[in-house]
């Protein structure tokens, strides 16, 4: 996983070319909204806690989708100085959000103490054409946190997220074959494959952003150590060192990591760390090649 981070950056920095044809871009630049945004932002608390106030955030985790957000964002918000925001805003990816300025956007943050930092996540925003533009526009200086998980790995499990909600939602679903290959070829505008082409969404932020701006967390390892990946975002944000190994616990039911803090235990929603559908081994070796395409290292990492 290593490997393939440097290899991201690398051509990430060598070019910033426009996207291949396969990457599907919007009309006009934006990406579209979805039907009830409402729904999934954050209301104004009617009695703020004593001593607290609403910021824009001090970071933002901008993805990826299905790379480990939630698992970062919940564990970042151990730390006492970290005020986390509950859901995801989707200001600067979503046209109809973004229309509603600013004043919106900071009401949606968690109310915190002077010595707090406010951190996002909204995966959204990492295969948002406009996003970078625009939080660049809102603060320059922002630090931002991108995790990162082998990109095949990804797309499967962007697959299995969505065929579980068709399901729960009486939906049809289709086997994940028929949405990797079209026409006897892989399916590159299917948009969980263009969303493990990070390279090219890199290019996009570094257009915006200096690397030393964008933190790169790899969700591999968060996931079976979580420990010493949250040192290195303590260290990036400029956090004194609070996380310790007793806030986490490995939950063998479950097969991953929980939180223990302030007495409390936690464990991520029943929704992650689904078994992944069995993927036929041809399209598999397509989706590798073509997820790994120009980064020229093999999957297995030898």
């Amino acid at each position: 996983m290593a490997n393939l981070l440097s290899y991201v950056l690398f051509l990430a920095l060598r070019t910033f070319a426009a996207p291949p044809e396969y990457i599907q871009v919007w009309p006009g630049g934006s990406t579209p909204a979805p039907r009830d945004p409402g729904n999934d932002t954050v209301g104004p608390s009617l009695v703020p806690p004593p001593g607290t106030s609403k910021h824009a955030p001090h970071s933002i985790i901008i993805g990826v989708r299905k790379g480990g957000t939630r698992a970062l964002l919940e564990m970042l918000d151990i730390h006492p100085e970290v005020a986390a925001a509950a859901t995801e805003v989707h200001f600067f990816d979503w046209d109809e959000n973004y229309a509603k300025g600013f004043e919106w956007y900071q009401d949606q943050m968690p109310y915190s103490y002077p010595n707090q930092i406010t951190v996002e996540k909204t995966p959204g925003y990492f295969t948002s054409p406009v996003a970078p533009a625009r939080i660049h526009a809102m603060n320059s200086s922002i630090r931002l946190l991108l995790i990162l998980r082998d990109p095949t790995e990804r797309v499967i499990s962007d697959y299995t997220q969505v065929y579980f909600n068709r399901l729960e939602n009486h939906k049809p679903v289709q086997a994940i074959e028929n949405m990797l290959v079209k026409n006897g070829a892989l399916n590159t505008r299917y948009k969980a494959i263009q969303r493990s082409l990070y390279d090219v969404h890199m290019r996009n932020w570094l257009q915006h952003f200096p690397l030393e701006q964008i933190h790169i967390v790899d969700g591999d390892t968060l996931i079976h150590d979580p420990l010493p990946e949250l040192q290195r975002v303590e260290r990036f944000l400029d956090l004194p060192p609070r996380i310790v190994a007793s806030n986490f616990y490995f939950n063998q039911t479950k097969g991953f990591y929980c939180i223990r803090s302030d007495g409390h235990e936690r464990c991520l929603h029943e929704s992650k760390g689904r078994p992944h559908p069995p993927v036929n081994s041809t399209v598999l070796r397509q989706l590798q090649k073509t997820t790994y395409r120009q980064h020229e290292i093999n999957p297995s990492g030898s």
